[in-house]
């Protein structure tokens, strides 16, 4: 299960797990934020490929306008699968506290 959807300050909050099946709504959903935009991954479980595709193609988008996608609150398995995938290359990660 998925939740996704704006949070305090304009960031985007994800709550759940991002996964092939959730991946379409949290697209449709990406598609619409323009400029910089943070992403709160505390509530964030888990994490597929599908998601990262995502998320890669939201950053792709954003860097083209002149944003970019940050990723707040990424808890210790996440910084290890965007560490894996090569990920934390292409994002601004700050772990979670």
């Amino acid at each position: 299960m998925l939740a996704i959807d704006f949070g305090p300050a304009g960031s985007v909050v994800v709550v759940g797990r991002l996964d092939a099946a959730q991946s379409p709504v949290a697209q449709a959903f990406l598609d619409r934020v323009e400029g910089t935009v943070t992403l709160d991954c505390s509530a964030l479980e888990y994490i597929s490929s599908a998601g990262l595709g995502v998320l890669l193609k939201t950053q792709k988008r954003l860097l083209a306008s002149g944003g970019k996608l940050r990723l707040t609150g990424v808890n210790r398995h996440l910084q290890d699968v965007f560490g894996y995938s090569g990920f934390d290359q292409l994002f601004e990660i700050e772990p979670a506290r």
